[in-house]
């Protein structure tokens, strides 16, 4: 699925002030498969949102192609699963032409219910130009059935 906002502009598009890219507006976002009642824009969102969700198991793909480069100092992820135990993979990597990618970070989190249900990473980056950001997320490595999440993804 492919969304596209009609407004580019030039300059980076904050949020609200809050120091965010607002992402919705400064870029395309491509996903492998979205719950209709899980969209990937709710993992966007300030505050309480849902977040997104795969409509199907395995491997998905959360790409954003920005309409202009930008320069990311600082990325936020957070992960939530309460539904099984499982260990997950995300890798996070980023393109400035759109064809090759540089690994940012690779990292597995077990997810232990009730115990272990959130992830959260941040990181402290220096990336100009960069064109296109990608993450990966394998919801089970193991295998199993596992629907990706996403509770929220922030970039400034």
């Amino acid at each position: 699925m492919r969304k596209r906002l009609a407004t580019p502009t030039a300059e980076p598009i904050w949020a609200r002030g809050e120091g965010w890219l607002d992402i919705e507006r400064a870029a395309v976002v491509e996903v492998t498969s979205e719950d209709k009642e899980f969209p990937v824009e709710s993992a966007f969102a300030s505050g309480d949102a849902r977040g997104r969700r795969a409509a199907a198991p395995g491997s998905q793909t959360i790409r954003l192609i920005f309409d202009h480069p930008q320069g990311l100092r600082r990325i936020s992820l957070i992960f939530e699963a309460g539904e099984t135990q499982r260990t997950q993979e995300f890798v996070l990597r980023w393109s400035s032409d759109g064809g090759s990618f540089k690994e940012i970070v690779r990292r597995q989190w077990n997810f232990s219910p009730p115990e272990s249900i959130c992830e959260v990473e941040e990181y402290q980056v220096d990336l100009s130009n960069v064109s296109v950001l990608e993450l990966v997320i394998k919801p089970d490595i193991g295998g199993g059935v596992a629907r990706a999440s996403l509770k929220n993804l922030r970039l400034s």
